[in-house]
C-alpha cells in the first residue's frame, strides 16, 4: 500500500520548503533512510523513510514545495501511484519560474508606472513592461537608461544593475535560508502594526549576579523575561486572523547567528526551570544550531522572542511571525550615573522591545518594560 510523503511543517509559521533529493525516483529504501533534505527558514532538515518501498517521486529536485503537500510516495515492488492525487499534486506544486530572453509585452501596469516621456516612448519600441523596471530617476521615475538596461539584461525581472553603479560585483543569489527569511521578514512587517520602545536598565548588580552563579547574562535575562511576563500576560502571546491567543506557559525564543542566517531554537517552559537550567539550554541550543543538529520541534512553540546584538547600542528587531512581541538587547558600557545626588559609574544596557500594536497598546509594552527593569536591577528576585 502506499505510503504518502508530504511536506512537514517544521516551524510554527512555516509555509513552504525546498526539496533535495538523497535517493532518487525508483530506489529501494528502507525504512529510517534519508530520502530527502527540506529547507526552510529555520533548517535543513532530513527526512527519513517512514517505511520500506520503492521511492516515487511527484516534485522535481529544487522545487518548493507548500506544507501538507505531497512531496511523494513509497511503494510496493510494483505497485502505481494513486493517479488522481499524482495529477492533483503535480499541478499545484510551484516552481521558479525560469528566466527568459523574450521581451514583456506592455501591461496596462506600464502605463501606470512613473516614467519620462523618452522611458515610455523607448518602452513601446522595445517591448519593455515599465512595471517591472526598476527606477534611477527623480521622485522614482522610470528613464530611459533604465528601460535600455532593463531590454539589454534580457530577462522579464530586473536582474541587471541600476545606471550608475560600477559594472564589476559579486553576484550572491537570494536562495534557500536567505530567501526564506527575507520573506518572512516581509511577511511580518505587512501583517502587524510594529511599534518599537527604548529603556535603559542598570546592569551592574546584574552581571555580579550571574558571575556568582556561573551563568551567562543571556540566561539570567531569559529568566528575567519570564518573570515579567507572567506579571504582563499580554505580552505572552500569538496573534491570528481574528484572534489573540494568550499563553501561561513561557516560550521564549532566542535567535542566534549563523553564516549564512538566523535560526530561532526554543526553550520551552522557562519559567518552571532555573537560570542554571536555562543557561545549560542555551549553551546546548546555540552549539545544535551552529552544527546544524537543531531538530524540527526545537524550533517550535516560542511566545516571546529575544535578539541579542552586544555590539551596538540599539536596534529594532523584526516581530518573530506570529507573536506579539520581541525584546532586543544592546550592549553594556560603563556610564556616570546620579543616585542620591551623587555621581557613580554604572554599567549601563540598553534595550528595545518591539509589539504588534494590534495586540498590544503602548500602556501594556510600557508596564513590561518597567517590570523587566525591575527584575533585572533587582536580580536576587529572579529565579
Amino acid at each position: 500500500m502506499a505510503v504518502r510523503i508530504v511536506m512537514p511543517k517544521l516551524g510554527d509559521f512555516m509555509t513552504e520548503g525546498i526539496v533535495t533529493f538523497v535517493k532518487s525516483k525508483g530506489d529501494s529504501v528502507n525504512q529510517g533512510e534519508v530520502l530527502l533534505e527540506i529547507e526552510s527558514e529555520k533548517l535543513n532538515y532530513e527526512l527519513e523513510a517512514a517505511a520500506n518501498g520503492i521511492f516515487h517521486t511527484l516534485v522535481s529536485d529544487g522545487s518548493t514545495v507548500l506544507v501538507d503537500d505531497l512531496i511523494g510516495y513509497l511503494l510496493d515492488s510494483g505497485e502505481e501511484p494513486p493517479i488522481e492525487e499524482s495529477k492533483q499534486t503535480s499541478e499545484s506544486i510551484s516552481t521558479s519560474p525560469k528566466r527568459s530572453n523574450t521581451k514583456t509585452s506592455v501591461s496596462k501596469d506600464s502605463k501606470m508606472t512613473p516614467s519620462t516621456p523618452g522611458a515610455r516612448k523607448l518602452a513601446a519600441k522595445l517591448g519593455v513592461d515599465l512595471s517591472l523596471v526598476i527606477p534611477t530617476g527623480p521622485r522614482g521615475r522610470v528613464v530611459e537608461a533604465d528601460v535600455r538596461a532593463f531590454s539589454e539584461s534580457g530577462s522579464d525581472t530586473q536582474e541587471s544593475i541600476p545606471a550608475g553603479l560600477p559594472e564589476e560585483h559579486e553576484v550572491i543569489e537570494i536562495k534557500g535560508m536567505r530567501k526564506a527569511i527575507a520573506e518572512n521578514m516581509k511577511r511580518s512587517l505587512k501583517d502587524s502594526a510594529q511599534l518599537s520602545f527604548f529603556f535603559e536598565v542598570d546592569v551592574t548588580d546584574a552581571q555580579s549576579y550571574r558571575r556568582d552563579v556561573g551563568v551567562e547574562l543571556t540566561a539570567f535575562l531569559i529568566k528575567a523575561s519570564g518573570a515579567a511576563l507572567s506579571k504582563v500576560p499580554p505580552m505572552n502571546s500569538v496573534i491570528t486572523s481574528n484572534s489573540i491567543l494568550i499563553f501561561d506557559k513561557v516560550n521564549i525564543a532566542m535567535a542566534v547567528a549563523l553564516d549564512d542566517g538566523l535560526i530561532v531554537p526554543v526553550i520551552e517552559d522557562v519559567n518552571n526551570k532555573s537560570i542554571n537550567e536555562i543557561s545549560e539550554e542555551v549553551k546546548s541550543l546555540s552549539e545544535q544550531a551552529r552544527d546544524g543538529k537543531l531538530k524540527s520541534e526545537q524550533l517550535l512553540g516560542g511566545t516571546f522572542t529575544i535578539s541579542v546584538l552586544g555590539s551596538v547600542d540599539g536596534f529594532t528587531p523584526i516581530l518573530n511571525q506570529g507573536q506579539v512581541a520581541i525584546l532586543g538587547i544592546g550592549r553594556t558600557q560603563k556610564k556616570p550615573v546620579i543616585v542620591k545626588d551623587e555621581i557613580v559609574i554604572k554599567e549601563i544596557m540598553t534595550v528595545s522591545l518591539t509589539v504588534d500594536h494590534q495586540a498590544i497598546d503602548g500602556a501594556v509594552a510600557a508596564n513590561f518594560c518597567r517590570r523587566l527593569q525591575q527584575l533585572i536591577e533587582k536580580p536576587s528576585k529572579v529565579k
